[in-house]
């Protein structure tokens, strides 16, 4: 077999990897083997993340609603059943956003529900 140098290649790797642990503590943003292994673990947790954070925006909405909602004396689940019953098409972020932003349409909302 022919004899293959990797000089460039090899250097462009190191260089890529080393470019992406960068920000990391101690040895883990300079040392290449150790940069690779801190990577696998935070390219997994990242994406752990990314699904993750749609599962607490929906939650934050959840409770943002049924703050508000008990402003006017009904409950979460009670509102959200009439509002499905009603065939009103919001969804809980629009909900959560008017009931912070602006407090006179969602009370608007609440009274035709209601």
């Amino acid at each position: 077999m022919t004899r293959v140098k990797r000089g460039t290649s090899a250097t462009k790797k190191r260089r890529s990897v080393l470019k992406q642990a960068k920000g990391f503590r101690w040895g883990r943003k300079s040392k290449e083997r150790a940069a690779k292994e801190a990577l696998l673990h935070s390219q997994s947790r990242a994406f752990k993340g990314r699904k993750e954070k749609k599962r607490v925006y929906r939650a934050l909405w959840n409770v943002r609603l049924n703050a508000a909602v008990r402003e006017h004396g009904m409950t979460y689940s009670t509102f959200i059943a009439a509002l499905k019953k009603k065939g009103v098409k919001l969804d809980r972020k629009v909900l959560s956003e008017l009931a912070v932003k602006h407090p006179d349409i969602f009370k608007r909302i609440v009274e035709f529900v209601r």
